[in-house]
């Protein structure tokens, strides 16, 4: 047997593995983790303009878990289809929420947000409302600059397609997003 010949099952082997390699790259960017760029300042202090997340998009669309109050998610803005947006999840179907002078209750209880620093707060009040069924009340961590139900109403279950779960970009903002 040549030289040649002995490592030609080496370097199908290696093809192989960095196919099967690239593959799954693949798969998990596709239909498991996704990056994207965060867009303003809504989200600030939590997540700032320009900052890089990744968000899993499976864990919503097979079930694997529920959304949560309090969950960072991203989904398709209910007026145009084309953008997405990411908000932090207030309330739930059929919770009941109202805010009087920035302070946020959901089903008549004070809401906690102690990572919510007071500069980040506004002193605006709404009314009660109630989430209808398969709907999600959401609001920007930056509330005076933030885009949100209070503006334009609940989002719909079909129109979430993500929950932000790591940040990486700018490095020393890496980790788990709270």
């Amino acid at each position: 047997m040549s030289t040649s010949d002995s490592s030609n099952p080496s370097a199908l082997r290696l093809l192989r593995d960095v196919l099967f390699a690239v593959l799954l790259a693949v798969f998990v960017i596709v239909f498991v983790y996704r990056p994207v760029r965060v867009e303003g300042t809504s989200m600030m202090p939590t997540l700032n303009d320009e900052e890089r997340i990744f968000i899993n998009q499976f864990t919503y669309r097979f079930g694997i878990s529920q959304i949560s109050r309090g969950d960072t998610i991203v989904f398709w803005y209910p007026w145009d289809r084309s953008k997405s947006y990411i908000k932090r999840v207030i309330g739930l179907p059929g919770d009941t929420v109202e805010i009087e002078a920035g302070q946020v209750y959901v089903n008549g209880r004070e809401l906690p947000e102690p990572n919510l620093p007071d500069e980040y707060r506004d002193r605006t009040s709404m009314d009660r409302k109630t989430d209808p069924p398969g709907e999600y009340f959401v609001l920007g961590d930056h509330r005076a600059s933030s885009n949100d139900s209070r503006v334009w109403g609940t989002v719909a279950r079909n129109l979430i397609f993500g929950k932000a779960v790591f940040a990486y970009w700018p490095v020393e903002k890496m980790g788990a997003v709270r």
